[in-house]
C-alpha cells in the first residue's frame, strides 16, 4: 500500500510542473492574441479587455518585451488606422503598464518617430495620417519627459511632494521644468484639437465606430491634461514667489492660451455621447488663476478625472481560455486506484503536500526571477546610460556638422560675393573700354560729318558761281539783242540817209555797214557758242550738284541714325554704369554694416571682457575715424555730382567702417579699465556711434534717401572716452580705491570660506568631510596672503623724476597706473571666482578642475601685479622685497590648493571604484573596448579644448 500511495505523488509532482509551463505558455498565447486583436486595420475602437490583458502581461513579465516582440513586426507603414491603434495601445501601456515599460519603449524611440514622419508627409482618405504624426510626437515627448524626470510616473499621478522634489530649490530648474510641462501640454492639446476638428460633435458621429476609433485615445489625453494643468498651476505659483512678474509675462500668456484651449476641449468632450459612459470630465474654473496674488493658490482645486467601474461586457470568443486543471484527469486517477475507503482518501494529504512544495518552488522561482530581474535592471541601466552617452555624442556630432555646414555656407557666400564683386569690376572695366571705343568712333563720325558739311558748303559755293555765270550769260544775250536792235535801227537810218545822198556815198556806207554787220555777226556767233558751252557746263554742274546733294543727304541720314544709335547705346551704358556703381555701393554698404555690427557684438561678448586698451590709443583711433568721415563726406558729394563714379565713396566707406569698428572695440576695451560710471558712459557712446553709423549706411541703401544722407551727423557722437575727463589728480585716488576693493574682496573671500567650512562640517562626514576641510583650508591660506601698498613713497622712486607727491607720480605715469589698476582688478576677480568654485565643489555641483584653474589664475594675476609694481619701484626699497616675498608665498599657497584639490579628487574617485569581479571575460572585453573608445573620444575633446584655449589666449593678448 505504501508503494501504491507514492506513485500518485510523483505523478502529480510532474503534472504540477507541466501545468505551470502550460499555464505560462497559455498566458503568452493569450497576450499575443490580445495584441493582434487590439492592433488591426479595422476602423473600430480598441476593446478594453484586449488592452487590459496587454497591460496585465507587462505586470506579469515586469516589462513590455512580449508587446514589442510582436509590435516591431507590425506593417505600420501600410495602414494609417493600424498605426493609430498602435499609438493608442502604446499610450495605454505607458500609462498603466509596468514601470519598466518606459525603458523598454525608449529603445524603440526612433521607430515611433519615423512612423510619425512617414504619415506626416502623406495623405489618406480616412484622415488618420496627420493624426498619427501628432500622436507619435505626443508619445515621443512623453518618453523624453519621463525619462528625464523618472520620479514622475508616465500616468502623471505624482503627489505635490514628488513635484516639489523634482523641481528642486534652484529657480533655473523650476523655470526649465515649467517650460517642459508647457511643451508636454501643447502636444496633448494639438492632438485633441485635430481629432475634434475632423469629427462633427453631433451624437450620431460619436456613436459610430469610425468616430469612436478616433475619439477613444482622447480618454488618455484627458487624463494626462488634468494632471499637467495642475502641475502648471503649482509651478507658476512657485516661480512668481521667486521671480518678478515682468519676467514671467510670457509664461502667464502661454498658460492663459493653454487654459482656454483645455477648457474648450473639456466642454466639447463632455457634450459628446461617447465619453459620458466612459469618463467623468472635470470642469475648469471660469477664469485662470491670478498668479500675481499668492493667496489665489489656496483657491485652486486639482481637477479630478473619474473612470466609472462599468466595463464593456465580456464576449465569448473563439479563443476562450481553457481551464488550467483538467478534471478528466481526476476520473482517470480514480479509475486507476479505486474509490476512497470509507469516505476517506489520503490523496488529500498528498495534494496538500504537493501544494506546499509548489509554494516553496514558487517562492524559490520568485527569488530567482527577482535576482534575474535585478541583473536585467542593472544591465538596462548600463545600456541606457551608454545609449544616452551615445545619443549625446551623436547630438554633439550633429551640432558640429551643422556648424561646419554653416561655416561652409558662409565661406561659399563670401566667395560668391567676392566673385560677384570681381565680375562687376570686370564688367565695369569692359564698359569703360566699350565707352572709350564708342567715343573714338563718335569722334571719327564727327570728323566725317564735318568733312561732309565742308564739301556741301563748297558745292553750294560752286553752285552760286554757276548761277552767277548763267546770269552773266543772260546779260550777254540781252546785250546781243540790244545790239541787233541798234544795228537794225542804224540800217534803217542808213537807208533813209541813202535816199538823200549820191549813190557813191551810199555804196561806201553800205560797204562799211556790211563789214560792221559781218563783224557783229561773228561776235554774235562767238557769244552764242560761248553761251552754249556755258549752258552745257552749267547743266553738268547742276547734275553733279544734284547727285552730290543726294549723296550728302543719304550720308547725313546714315550719320544721324548712327549718331542716334550711339546716343541710345551711350544712355544704356550710362544707365548700366550707374546701376553697377550703385550695386557696388550697396555691396560695400552691406559689408560695412557687417563690420560695424560685429564690433557692436563685441561689446556684449564675455570673451572680450579681458581685453584692455589705453585712452591715448582710443583717442588716436577716434581721430582717425573722424578723418575718415571727412573722406566719406567728400566721396558722397562727388558721387552725387557724378553717380557714374563711386570709387572715392567706396574707398572712403571701407576705411570708415574698419576705423569705426576699431574705435568701438578699443572703446569697449578702454571701458574695462575705467570706473563703472565712466565705463557705462563710454560704452553707451560707442553704441551711439555705431547706431549713427548704421543709420547713415541705411540711408545709402535707397536712392530716395541717398541725397539726404549726411555723414556729418556722426560727428555729433562723442568718440573720445570719458575716462579722459578724469583729472590726473584723481588717478592716485583710483589706485587707492582699487587696492582697497581688492583687499575687501579677499577679506570677503576668507569670510565666505569660513562659512563654507562650518557648513561642510555640519552636512558631511567621513572622506568627503576630510576632502572638503583640506581644500577649504588651502583656499583660506591662499586668501590670507594679502598685500597692501601703504607707503607708496617708500616703494616708488617718484621724487627721482621730479614728482612731489604720490598723486603727481601717478599722473606722470598714467599708462603704468592704468595697468596697475587692471592688475588689481584681476586679483580681486580671481579671489571671488575661487570662492564660487570652492562652494560648487563642496556642494558637489562643480568641477575640481575649475578650482585648479582659479588657483592658477590667482597666481598669474598676482605675478602681473608684482611685475607692474616692480617697474616703478625703488630697487633699495624694503617694501619691494616684502612684496616679492608675498608673491612667492601666493605661488606656494596656490600650489597647495592645486595639490589638495587633486588629492581630494583622487580620494573621491577611489571611493567610487567599480567592481568587475563578477563579470565574464566577454563582458570584460566589451567594457575594455568601450573604455578605449571613451578614452579616444576624451582625448579628441581634450585636443579641441586645447585649441580653443589657445585661441582665447591669442584673443586675450591681441
Amino acid at each position: 500500500m505504501n508503494t501504491i500511495r507514492q506513485v500518485p505523488s510523483r505523478v502529480k509532482s510532474r503534472r504540477s510542473e507541466t501545468n505551470l509551463g502550460a499555464e505560462r505558455e497559455h498566458f503568452d498565447k493569450q497576450q499575443l492574441s490580445s495584441i493582434s486583436k487590439a492592433i488591426n486595420s479595422t476602423e473600430t475602437p480598441v476593446k478594453e479587455k484586449h488592452a487590459r490583458r496587454i497591460i496585465l502581461g507587462t505586470h506579469r513579465e515586469k516589462g513590455a518585451y512580449t508587446f514589442w516582440s510582436y509590435a516591431i513586426g507590425l506593417p505600420l507603414s501600410s495602414s494609417t488606422i493600424l498605426s493609430w491603434k498602435f499609438c493608442h495601445v502604446l499610450h495605454k501601456v505607458l500609462r498603466d503598464g509596468h514601470p519598466n515599460s518606459l525603458q523598454d519603449c525608449m529603445r524603440y524611440y526612433s521607430n515611433i518617430a519615423e512612423t510619425g514622419v512617414l504619415w506626416g508627409n502623406l495623405r489618406d482618405r480616412h484622415g488618420y495620417g496627420q493624426l498619427v504624426a501628432l500622436y507619435t510626437k505626443l508619445l515621443c515627448s512623453k518618453l523624453e519627459f519621463h525619462t528625464k524626470h523618472p520620479d514622475i510616473p508616465p500616468n502623471l499621478e505624482a503627489t505635490d511632494e514628488v513635484l516639489e522634489r523634482t523641481a528642486g530649490t534652484d529657480i533655473n530648474n523650476v523655470f526649465q521644468l515649467t517650460v517642459e510641462v508647457f511643451d508636454y501640454m501643447d502636444v496633448e492639446l494639438r492632438l485633441a484639437e485635430s481629432v475634434l476638428r475632423q469629427l462633427n460633435t453631433s451624437i450620431a458621429i460619436s456613436t459610430l465606430t469610425a468616430g469612436q476609433c478616433k475619439l477613444a485615445p482622447l480618454i488618455q489625453v484627458i487624463q494626462d491634461c488634468s494632471h499637467l494643468y495642475h502641475y502648471s498651476v503649482k509651478l507658476l505659483f512657485k516661480l512668481h514667489a521667486c521671480l518678478p512678474a515682468d519676467t514671467l509675462q510670457g509664461h502667464r500668456e502661454r498658460f492663459h492660451d493653454q487654459f482656454h484651449s483645455l477648457k474648450t476641449f473639456f466642454n466639447k468632450a463632455r457634450d459628446m455621447q461617447y465619453f459620458k459612459r466612459l469618463i467623468q470630465i472635470p470642469r475648469l474654473p471660469d477664469s485662470p488663476p491670478n498668479f500675481l496674488r499668492a493667496s489665489a493658490l489656496a483657491e485652486h482645486v486639482k481637477p479630478m478625472v473619474v473612470i466609472p467601474d462599468d466595463e464593456e461586457p465580456e464576449e465569448q470568443e473563439e479563443d476562450e481560455p481553457e481551464p488550467l486543471i483538467d478534471v478528466s484527469e481526476v476520473d482517470i486517477f480514480d479509475q486507476a486506484f479505486g474509490p476512497p475507503n470509507n469516505g476517506f482518501d489520503d490523496r488529500d494529504l498528498q495534494i496538500e503536500n504537493l501544494k506546499k512544495e509548489i509554494e516553496l518552488l514558487r517562492a524559490e522561482l520568485e527569488k530567482i526571477k527577482a535576482e534575474a530581474q535585478r541583473y536585467i535592471t542593472q544591465l538596462k541601466s548600463q545600456i541606457n546610460s551608454l545609449e544616452a552617452e551615445l545619443e549625446e555624442q551623436r547630438v554633439q556630432k550633429q551640432r558640429a556638422l551643422v556648424e561646419n555646414e554653416q561655416l561652409r555656407m558662409e565661406l561659399e557666400a563670401t566667395r560668391s560675393r567676392n566673385a560677384e564683386h570681381e565680375s562687376i569690376q570686370s564688367t565695369f572695366v569692359e564698359a569703360e573700354k566699350r565707352a572709350q571705343a564708342t567715343e573714338l568712333r563718335y569722334n571719327k563720325l564727327k570728323e566725317k560729318h564735318a568733312e561732309l558739311v565742308a564739301n556741301h558748303a563748297e558745292l553750294l559755293r560752286k553752285s552760286a558761281d554757276t548761277v552767277k555765270m548763267l546770269s552773266a550769260t543772260q546779260q550777254t544775250q540781252e546785250e546781243v539783242a540790244r545790239t541787233k536792235q541798234q544795228l537794225a535801227f542804224e540800217v534803217e537810218r542808213v537807208k533813209q540817209e541813202s535816199d538823200m545822198k549820191t549813190g557813191e556815198q551810199m555804196n561806201t556806207s553800205m560797204t562799211s555797214l556790211q563789214a560792221e554787220k559781218e563783224r557783229l555777226m561773228r561776235c554774235v556767233s562767238e557769244k552764242e557758242a560761248e553761251l552754249s558751252a556755258l549752258r552745257q557746263a552749267a547743266q553738268v554742274k547742276e547734275s553733279s550738284l544734284v547727285q552730290e546733294r543726294e549723296r550728302s543727304s543719304k550720308e547725313l541720314g546714315e550719320l544721324q541714325g548712327k549718331l542716334k544709335e550711339k546716343v541710345s547705346r551711350e544712355e544704356l551704358l550710362q544707365k548700366k554704369l550707374l546701376e553697377e556703381q550703385f550695386a557696388l555701393l550697396q555691396g560695400t554698404v552691406a559689408e560695412a554694416e557687417m563690420i560695424i555690427q560685429d564690433a557692436v557684438a563685441k561689446l556684449d561678448d564675455p570673451l572680450h571682457i579681458r581685453c584692455t586698451s589705453s585712452p591715448d590709443y582710443l583717442v588716436s583711433r577716434a581721430e582717425a575715424t573722424l578723418g575718415s568721415i571727412d573722406k566719406v563726406q567728400e566721396g558722397h558729394a562727388h558721387y552725387l555730382k557724378n553717380m557714374g563714379d563711386a570709387g572715392a565713396l567706396l574707398r572712403a566707406l571701407a576705411q570708415f567702417s574698419h576705423l569705426t569698428a576699431d574705435t568701438i572695440i578699443n572703446g569697449s576695451a578702454t571701458a574695462h579699465m575705467a570706473p563703472t560710471d565712466h565705463a557705462d558712459r563710454l560704452t553707451e557712446s560707442c553704441r551711439g556711434c555705431a547706431s549713427q553709423s548704421l543709420r547713415f549706411l541705411e540711408e545709402l541703401k535707397s536712392k530716395a534717401s541717398l541725397k539726404r544722407a549726411d555723414p556729418a551727423s556722426i560727428r555729433l557722437m562723442d568718440l573720445r572716452p570719458k575716462g579722459m575727463d578724469v583729472g590726473k589728480d584723481e588717478l592716485g585716488d583710483m589706485v587707492d580705491k582699487e587696492m582697497a576693493a581688492t583687499s575687501a574682496a579677499i577679506e570677503e573671500a576668507v569670510r565666505r570660506i569660513d562659512e563654507m567650512m562650518n557648513q561642510a562640517r555640519r552636512d558631511t562626514e567621513g572622506v568627503k568631510l576630510e576632502v572638503n576641510e583640506r581644500i577649504l583650508n588651502s583656499c583660506t591660506d591662499l586668501m590670507k596672503v594679502r598685500w597692501k601698498f601703504s607707503n607708496n613713497d617708500q616703494l616708488y622712486s617718484f621724487r627721482n623724476i621730479g614728482a612731489a607727491t604720490v598723486k603727481e607720480f601717478y599722473a606722470r605715469n598714467s599708462r603704468w597706473t592704468e595697468g596697475l589698476i587692471s592688475a588689481a582688478k584681476a586679483v580681486g576677480w580671481g579671489a571671488t571666482q575661487m570662492v564660487d568654485s570652492a562652494d560648487k565643489v563642496v556642494l558637489h555641483t562643480g568641477k575640481y578642475e575649475e578650482l585648479i584653474v582659479c588657483s592658477h589664475e590667482i597666481a598669474a594675476s598676482t605675478a602681473q601685479l608684482v611685475a607692474a609694481s616692480k617697474v616703478k619701484a625703488d630697487r633699495g626699497s624694503k617694501k619691494l622685497s616684502s612684496l616679492q616675498q608675498a608673491s612667492r608665498h601666493v605661488n606656494e599657497m596656490a600650489a597647495n590648493v592645486v595639490a589638495s584639490t587633486k588629492t581630494g579628487q583622487e580620494q573621491i574617485e577611489d571611493k567610487d571604484t567599480m567592481d568587475f569581479s563578477g563579470m565574464s571575460l566577454i563582458k570584460l572585453k566589451k567594457e575594455e573596448m568601450e573604455s578605449q573608445v571613451k578614452v579616444l573620444e576624451l582625448e579628441t575633446m581634450l585636443e579641441n579644448e586645447r585649441l580653443r584655449l589657445g585661441e582665447l589666449l591669442l584673443l586675450k593678448f591681441s
